[in-house]
């Protein structure tokens, strides 16, 4: 019961009993089965589905003006972080609970190789700027005003026609 993720396999051969007597006391006498961990969406807050919702309506009051040119003027950035890391397998994220036990749920990479954050800036036609967040950069004011400037001359670049 200490370690949930141990294979059937790995208790017969500690307690020297065959692999179908284990199945038996963990199946029938436990009434445990083993579950793989699931993906939790992660939930938005109050203020962030507010958020979401204002900016959403800013959008679609630019479509209205000019629903022809909307998407040829369209720029759109998403900022995440990435992780390198040995993810583990489905075998080895499973744990054995009883009937009535909820899922469980990965976690966070508790120990990745190394992680950064790019910025991915698009339109409808190309990719026109992915910025990668510098080590121990602290995200502030002048950071995101430099990098609206690399992004101003990314569009300069890529869409010189319909920069305005």
């Amino acid at each position: 019961m200490e370690d949930r993720r141990i294979s059937a396999k790995s208790v017969a051969e500690q307690l020297g009993i065959s692999l179908e007597r284990v199945g038996s006391v963990i199946h029938e006498d436990w009434v445990m089965r083993k579950l793989s961990a699931k993906w939790v969406p992660k939930c938005l807050n109050t203020d962030q589905k507010r958020q979401r919702c204002q900016s959403s309506e800013q959008i679609l009051e630019l479509f209205r003006r000019d629903p022809n040119d909307f998407l040829s003027r369209l720029v759109t950035m998403d900022e995440t972080w990435l992780y390198h890391y040995e993810p583990e397998t489905k075998t080895q994220s499973m744990e054995w609970r009883h009937s009535g036990s909820p899922a469980p749920k990965f976690s966070e990479c508790k120990n990745p190789l190394e992680n950064f954050s790019p910025r991915f800036f698009w339109n409808q036609d190309s990719i026109v700027l992915i910025h990668y967040l510098p080590k121990d950069q602290t995200k502030n004011e002048e950071y995101y005003s430099s990098l609206l400037v690399q992004l101003k001359d990314g569009l300069k670049g890529k869409r010189r026609e319909k920069f305005t």
